[in-house]
C-alpha cells in the first residue's frame, strides 16, 4: 500500500491579469478548508500557457516555492475529476488545476480538487511518500540513497540559497554595506589575545577553558554547549544528526539552514511571513505538525526582533526548535533571548556566533545551547579538534564580562546609528521599511532595486541584493547600519539611484 505522506503540491489556473492576492486567497481557502496548511506546499504547477503570468510567478515567489509548467497535451492525458469541455476549448486539456495537480504527484491522490473563483482555479494533491528506508522520515533522499530526478525538481528552488553578503564587496574600493559585520573589528585587546596563541600551535586545541566560559556567560551547565567551526556548522550538524518528518524553515532569513537541510536530503517546507505584518511572527504561520522548526530572532534579512514568548511558543513536546540568535548581540539587553532559558517543552536549540560584533568571519567561531543528550549527539558527527586554538581564546575572551559590556555599549551605539539610517531613508522617494528593525541591517522594498543596486555600485557602495531570500524577490535590499557620517553619503547616493532610475523607467514608458 501506497503511504500518502509527502509534501502538497498545488496545481493553479489562472486568467490573464489575475494578482497573486487573489491566487493566495483562493489557495488559502482551499487548503484551510482541508484543514491544511500552506507551509506544506513544496511547488505550484500550471499549464505552459500561463507560466509567465505576472500574478502566478508573484504567488510562486510568496510562498517561497518553484512554479513548474505542463504543455496543455500532457495535461489533457491527465485524467480528471472535474473536467470541462470549455476549458478545453480554451487551453486545449479539460482542466488544469486538478491535471496539473496530479502531473505534479506521481502515485499519489487529489486531496481538495478544483476549487474556483471568478478568475483562477486550484486543486491540491498529496504526493506519495517515499517507501520507508528511503526517506520516509521526510526526506527527499538519504546519505545511501541520491533524490530522484522527480524528487530533485520537486525540492528545487528558484532561490540561491548560497549567495551570501560577502560577494556583493568583492570588488575593490567599494563601501561595504552589504556584510553585517560591525566595522573597526575585531578590537584590539581582542588582536593580542588571537596573536598571543600563536605559540600555542603546535598543541592539539583543549576546548575546556572556552566551553566553561560560554556556559557561565548563558548560565548553562557545560554539558550543554556544544563549540562550533561558525553557526553554519551548527546548521550542518543539526540537519544531519536530528531525523524529522516534517521540517518547516520560518522565512525570510538567512539561507544556510534551508541549504543544509537540503543537502542532508530533507524535504523542506517554508513558513513565509509577509510583509504587510512587518515580517512578524503570526499564530499559526508553522504548522502543527512540524517536527523541526528553524527561525531567526533577530531575523536576517528583516531585522525584526520577535518577542521571546512568541518564539518560545513554538516549542512543544516532539519538536526541535532552531533558534539563530547570531545577531542577539546588536540589540540592548538581548531582549528576546533564549539563550539562557531552559526547561521549554520539546527540545530547543539556540546557535550564536561571535562573527558579527566581533568581526572573527575569518577564524569561524560559534556555538550551540541545548539540551545536553542532544548537545552529545551533535558533537558525535562533529570531526576531531573542529574549532582552532585561536578561535577558542576568542570564545573564552568573548564570553568575559568586561567583553559583554562593550558588546552591549555597542548594541546602544548602533540603535542611534540605525534611528539616524531610518530618519533620513524616510525622506528617499518609494523607499519603504517595513515593521521595526532592531538589529545591525535593515531590510527596504523598492521598485527596480537591482537597477538602483547597481547604480549604488557605481558611486562606491555595495548592497545586499534581497531576490536570493525565499518570500522575497528583485524589489527588495538589504543595508547595513554605518556610522552616521557614512550613512548620510549612503543616502546622498541612493536618492541619486532613485532618481536616476525613475528618469530611466519614465523614458522607457514613453
Amino acid at each position: 500500500m501506497v503511504e500518502l505522506d509527502g509534501p502538497l503540491v498545488a496545481g493553479v489556473g489562472a486568467r490573464p491579469g489575475t494578482p497573486a492576492a487573489d491566487i493566495l486567497r483562493l489557495l488559502d481557502d482551499a487548503l484551510a478548508g482541508a484543514g491544511l496548511h500552506r507551509s506544506e506546499l513544496v511547488l505550484l504547477a500550471t499549464i505552459e500557457a500561463r507560466a509567465a503570468e505576472p500574478g502566478l510567478c508573484e504567488a510562486a515567489r510568496l510562498l517561497g516555492v518553484p512554479l513548474a509548467a505542463h504543455p496543455a497535451a500532457e495535461l489533457a492525458a491527465v485524467p480528471v475529476p472535474n473536467p470541462s469541455e470549455a476549458v478545453r476549448g480554451a487551453v486545449g486539456t479539460p482542466g488544469v488545476a486538478e491535471a496539473a495537480a496530479l502531473a505534479e504527484a506521481p502515485g499519489g491522490r487529489l486531496l481538495v480538487p478544483k476549487t474556483a473563483s471568478r478568475t483562477a482555479t486550484v486543486a491540491i494533491a498529496r504526493r506519495a511518500a517515499a517507501p520507508d528506508g528511503a526517506g520516509g522520515s521526510g526526506r527527499t533522499g538519504s546519505p545511501d540513497r541520491p533524490a530522484t530526478p522527480r524528487e530533485s525538481t520537486a525540492m528545487s528552488t528558484e532561490f540561491d540559497l548560497r549567495h551570501h553578503g560577502d560577494a556583493e564587496v568583492r570588488a575593490a574600493g567599494l563601501v561595504d554595506l552589504a556584510v553585517n559585520v560591525r566595522t573597526g573589528t575585531p578590537p584590539g585587546w581582542l588582536r593580542d589575545r588571537l596573536a598571543a596563541t600563536l605559540g600555542d600551535l603546535a598543541s592539539y586545541p583543549d576546548p575546556a577553558a572556552a566551553r566553561a566560559a560560554v556556559a557561565a556567560r548563558h548560565g548553562r551547565p557545560v554539558d550543554e554547549v556544544l563549540l562550533t567551526s561558525g553557526a553554519a556548522e551548527a546548521f550542518v550538524l543539526l540537519a544531519r544528526a536530528v531525523t524529522a518528518r516534517h521540517v518547516c524553515v520560518v522565512h525570510p532569513q538567512f539561507t544556510e539552514p534551508e541549504a543544509a537541510l537540503r543537502d542532508a536530503g530533507h524535504t523542506v517546507h517554508r513558513a513565509v511571513l509577509r510583509a504587510e505584518d512587518g515580517f512578524r511572527l503570526t499564530p499559526g504561520a508553522v504548522p502543527e505538525e512540524a517536527d523541526l522548526v528553524v527561525i531567526g530572532n533577530p531575523t536576517n534579512p528583516t531585522s525584526v526582533l520577535h518577542p521571546a514568548a512568541d518564539v518560545a511558543a513554538l516549542a512543544r513536546p516532539g519538536r526541535t526548535l532552531v533558534v539563530d540568535e547570531a545577531f542577539m548581540d546588536t540589540v540592548p539587553g538581548e531582549s528576546a533571548a533564549l539563550a539562557g532559558v531552559r526547561g521549554l517543552p520539546g527540545r530547543v536549540v539556540v546557535l550564536r556566533s561571535l562573527t558579527k560584533t566581533w568581526g572573527l568571519a575569518g577564524l569561524r567561531i560559534g556555538y550551540a545551547l541545548g539540551p545536553a543528550g542532544l548537545i552529545a549527539e551533535l558533537a558525535a558527527a562533529q570531526p576531531l579538534w573542529p574549532v582552532s586554538t585561536p578561535a577558542l581564546a576568542a570564545a573564552e575572551a568573548c564570553s568575559a564580562p568586561a567583553a559583554l559590556a562593550e558588546a552591549e555599549e555597542a548594541a546602544r551605539t548602533l540603535a542611534g546609528h540605525r534611528a539616524h539610517l531610518l530618519r533620513g531613508l524616510a525622506g528617499v522617494p518609494g523607499v519603504r521599511v517595513h515593521g521595526a528593525p532592531e538589529s545591525s541591517f535593515l531590510l527596504v522594498e523598492l521598485a527596480g532595486a537591482a537597477e538602483v543596486r547597481e547604480r549604488l555600485r557605481a558611486a562606491g557602495f555595495a548592497v545586499r541584493r534581497g531576490d536570493t531570500f525565499p518570500g522575497l524577490g528583485p524589489d527588495w535590499l538589504r543595508i547595513a547600519v554605518r556610522d552616521p557620517a557614512t550613512g548620510d553619503r549612503f543616502l546622498a547616493a541612493l536618492a541619486a539611484a532613485v532618481g536616476a532610475a525613475a528618469v530611466d523607467t519614465a523614458v522607457t514608458a514613453g
